[in-house]
């Protein structure tokens, strides 16, 4: 597989493509800049009026919408586990956030759905966020920081988008400046390689966010892989009762094992029943592709297209 390719358009036509179409990939790019613009202008405020700040580095809105590593603090501000995940305070992490972003999101949603994206950067961030906080209070070596430490920024969901899509297509292609074609899989390592090493280079806690949410990534894509959707919520009654076992025979419209033949109205609900699961795994085909069904969603498939 090889990268997708975008037909071109002028400079207008693409900004309103990255800020404003109607994708969740859009807005979550359009989020993150509207807050960072938010921040820039209260800090000019700040500036202005001379507001005394209680902290020396992060701006009036990180000081309540940062994620604080001290569980007290963060006991404080629990929102904090969400909303630092869409707040950036300089140009060139919101910048470099938002480009791993599109071009990770747009890879993503062409095997994936809008819906996935949208929970595999949320849950992402927020298993980004526990690392964080995690690491924080059980390692001793940050245990004179902690009190200090704050982790903000887009960068752990977005690695968690990449790493899900690495893992669910990663043989999937891509062409990067100078390094030429790279499969997905090995620019994932890479990613992670980088992290782990540079842990106790400086940002350790940042690092340690991304890794979580490398894990979630990682975790949701593999399971996708196997044809389970842990997120998804079940409409249908028989999947929400473990006592009741469903069984592929059931949607069967062959003659019963009795050799007796079906009556008409026996007929038609099995015929109807065998139809709706097919176009469940029809549109599950067309919103995660023939990979992501089970052995028995392919054989019920494979059987009645034969009969054709």
């Amino acid at each position: 597989m090889y990268g997708y390719r975008q037909p071109q358009h002028n400079t207008g036509e693409i900004f309103r493509q990255i800020f404003f179409s109607k994708t969740v990939l859009s807005r979550l790019i359009l989020i993150n800049t509207v807050v960072w613009l938010l921040v820039q202008i209260v800090n000019l405020f700040v500036w202005l009026f001379a507001v005394q700040q209680e902290s020396a580095v992060l701006s009036f809105i990180g000081q309540y919408f940062a994620l604080p590593a001290s569980l007290p603090e963060l006991a404080s501000k629990p929102w904090t586990l969400f909303t630092y995940m869409f707040l950036h305070e300089g140009f060139l992490h919101l910048l470099f956030n938002l480009i791993m972003l599109y071009f990770g999101g747009i890879i993503f949603l062409e095997y994936l759905s809008q819906k996935k994206l949208l929970w595999t950067y949320i849950l992402g961030g927020l298993t980004g966020a526990l690392f964080f906080v995690a690491a924080y209070n059980i390692f001793p070596v940050f245990a004179n920081v902690r009190g200090m430490a704050v982790a903000l920024g887009a960068s752990a969901s977005v690695l968690a988008i990449i790493i899900a899509i690495a893992t669910y297509v990663p043989d999937y292609t891509i062409h990067l400046f100078l390094l030429g074609r790279m499969k997905l899989k090995y620019l994932a390592l890479i990613f992670i390689a980088i992290d782990l090493i540079s842990i106790t280079k400086g940002n350790a806690g940042g690092h340690i966010a991304h890794l979580g949410g490398a894990f979630w990534g990682f975790i949701y894509a593999y399971y996708l892989r196997k044809g389970s959707d842990f997120l998804k919520i079940p409409v249908d009654i028989r999947f929400k009762n473990p006592f009741l076992k469903w069984k592929w025979k059931k949607m069967d419209t062959t003659r019963p094992d009795s050799g007796r033949p079906m009556d008409d109205d026996e007929y038609s609900k099995r015929k109807v029943a065998t139809q709706k699961e097919i176009d469940h795994i029809l549109d599950k085909i067309s919103k995660s592709g023939y990979d992501s069904l089970t052995k028995a969603e392919k054989d019920l498939l494979f059987k009645n297209s034969n009969k054709d």
